[in-house]
């Protein structure tokens, strides 16, 4: 199969030596990840357009490459094509009917040509040309060039002509690593999920820092959305998961400051922890989620007096973003279930919180309190691959078993999205005593409410590290026949 990826627009407004860069990141970028899929896969392309040729027949296969190339920052659309040699104008008919015919029955249709080359015939003979013949010797019912049910669409490239079978919409933004490194600040909820994707989509090396404040279920809920956000939208590269215990730091805020400031005394702690972590990882900008007034601590002058605390440049991606438009984008990138599944773990909740901070009294509020803390704090940071973070997820020795192989009286258990259940159903081998069910992850807390710990249960899913995530918490909450099931796994 023959793919031709179209770069986002913006991308080909830069400078010719920018513009060649971006174009070798974003080829660099859908190798690294589609050689997953298909080892064999030809990526090629230097200013136009990017080629992709995959060998592969298999359906499955198909079908997760189109997948993550909807999910590639960088690229606005891409068709599957069938390419020919440009011969003469009744070739090229005789090719659009072949593969359109069944297409057209009963449809109308316009014939859209672009081309780029010298040739002795203009697009619009070729639009006029191949629609009379598909007029003619096919089941359409008529050619409709305003609103047409079907759009023909060719496009030459000097001698080569190229048939669009489909065409998919991509995700635009900028390839992934064509701007420097992030540390977005999350915690789970609808709005750093979604500044973190939007920071990713703009190709913004994107890592993670997480300040626990609600203990081991709230980390590992966190962990499986950066998890989610990276294997989706960035897994070209590797990106870092920080997580800082805070409990020490919100035990001496609610010691020691005035209830109506202590939401602003919060985020700046945690910008100063964030700054210093930032520093250590060699990044420059910090990324948060706050939308301007939809909590106290994010009016104006509250956000003017947080930032005070940093030199470092604070990124808001949604500081004008309404509270829909956010969930409406969470539940767009596929980060909803997990986020409205996570509690509030503020930690700090003022009764009568000020809106409008002053510095003066900001800075006498912290004179009480104990820096020393946030030194501790930082110090105590653990520092890890994104890659890594299912087997921190258990304080006991734990050794995940993956298996392919399936024994009587166990339970596969696909874990994945509806959507990805359904476009892809995992299918068994013919083993009439092994249970398959379809749970998706968000619903798994819910079903092992009340089964058996000595059960055995396999979590699926396509990469296998959703499911060891999962695994690795269920073991910990003493589920010990858990496992994970790869039918690739030798």
């Amino acid at each position: 199969m023959l793919i031709v990826v179209k770069l986002f627009p913006e991308i080909t407004i830069k400078s010719r030596p920018v513009r060649r860069r971006f174009i070798r990141t974003l080829r660099r970028n859908i190798r690294t990840m589609l050689r997953q899929l298909d080892e064999g896969v030809s990526v090629v392309g230097e200013w136009d357009y990017i080629d992709v040729e995959t060998s592969t027949n298999e359906a499955a296969v198909l079908r997760q490459i189109i997948q993550c190339l909807q999910c590639t920052p960088g690229i606005a659309r891409f068709q599957t094509v069938e390419r020919h040699p440009l011969e003469d104008l009744d070739t090229m008919a005789e090719l659009c009917r072949g593969v359109f015919a069944d297409v057209l029955a009963g449809k109308t249709f316009a014939v859209r040509c672009k081309r780029s080359g010298r040739h002795t015939f203009r697009s619009v003979d070729v639009e006029r040309h191949v629609g009379g013949v598909l007029l003619h010797q096919t089941d359409a019912v008529g050619v409709n060039l305003d609103n047409p049910q079907v759009k023909v669409q060719l496009e030459i490239r000097n001698e080569i002509v190229f048939l669009v079978k489909q065409q998919y919409r991509g995700l635009g933004g900028f390839p992934l690593g064509t701007q420097d490194g992030v540390l977005s600040l999350i915690s789970g909820g609808f709005d750093s999920a979604v500044s973190s994707f939007l920071c990713i989509k703009r190709g913004l090396l994107t890592h993670y820092c997480f300040f626990n404040l609600g203990g081991k279920a709230h980390e590992f809920a966190v962990k499986e959305v950066a998890l989610y956000l990276w294997l989706k939208y960035s897994s070209s590269h590797r990106v870092r998961f920080v997580t800082v215990p805070f409990e020490p730091v919100v035990a001496e805020i609610l010691n020691r400051v005035d209830d109506s400031q202590m939401g602003v005394v919060l985020k700046r702690m945690m910008l100063r922890c964030a700054t210093e972590v930032a520093d250590q990882l060699q990044i420059k900008a910090l990324i948060t989620g706050e939308s301007v007034a939809q909590v106290s601590s994010q009016t104006l002058p509250n956000l003017a007096v947080i930032d005070r605390v940093t030199d470092m440049l604070v990124l808001r991606p949604l500081c004008t973003s309404d509270k829909q438009d956010i969930i409406d984008i969470a539940r767009d990138i596929g980060t909803e279930d997990f986020s409205k599944k996570i509690p509030e773990y503020c930690g700090v909740i003022s009764v009568k919180p000020t809106t409008r901070a002053r510095i003066e009294r900001i800075e006498r509020e912290e004179n009480r309190f104990d820096m020393a803390l946030i030194d501790q704090a930082v110090a105590a940071a653990r520092m890890q691959s994104i890659t890594a973070i299912a087997e921190d997820i258990s304080d006991q020795p734990f050794e995940l078993k993956i298996t392919a192989e399936l024994e009587s009286g166990d339970t596969v258990i696909d874990i994945r999205h509806p959507d990805e259940q359904e476009r892809r159903p995992l299918l068994l081998p013919d083993q009439k005593d092994v249970e398959k069910l379809d749970i998706p992850f968000f619903q798994l807390q819910s079903y092992f409410a009340d089964r058996d710990k000595e059960g055995s249960y396999l979590l699926y899913c396509d990469k296998g590290m959703m499911s060891a995530l999962h695994a690795a918490h269920l073991y910990d909450q003493g589920y010990r026949g858990i496992a994970v099931y790869d039918p690739a796994h030798s």
